[in-house]
């Protein structure tokens, strides 16, 4: 499971790959935390839980990035050290995960306003899922 920022004109983008489709997922998480926060602490916080359900794997990675975001805002954390796993099929998808909110006061964070459709993809190449996400800084 890895991730790599990417410049994208005024934005900034996540490529991330996996073995699973939820690995996919909770790497491009991971680069949305990344894309936030430089350095994030190895230690501290707590798990929360989460669960997204979409119509296709484009809309759940959307809602499910949306979500971190929402939680963050939410609940005053940074989310980091994500966990995902992802089911479904047809217009029928569930993610079900967790990750660890670091309180926002205890890191330097960047706003990330939101997620974007442009340019997103999620796809299998041979035994990993690739996934790609633009997001509005």
């Amino acid at each position: 499971m890895s991730f790599e920022l990417r410049e994208h004109t005024a934005d900034v983008a996540v490529a991330a790959r996996g073995g699973t489709l939820g690995d996919a997922f909770a790497a491009v998480a991971d680069g949305l935390a990344a894309a936030m926060c430089e350095a994030i602490p190895a230690e501290g916080g707590e798990r929360y839980d989460l669960a997204v359900r979409a119509e296709d794997r484009e809309a759940l990675l959307f809602d499910y990035l949306d979500e971190l975001i929402y939680r963050r805002d939410v609940e005053a954390v940074l989310p980091v050290d994500h966990e995902a796993l992802v089911e479904g099929e047809d217009e029928e998808w569930c993610l079900t995960g967790s990750f660890r909110g670091i309180p926002l006061d205890a890191v330097v964070a960047r706003d990330v306003k939101a997620v974007t459709y442009s340019d997103m993809r999620v796809a299998r190449e041979g035994d990993k899922w690739v996934a790609y996400v633009v997001l509005d800084v």
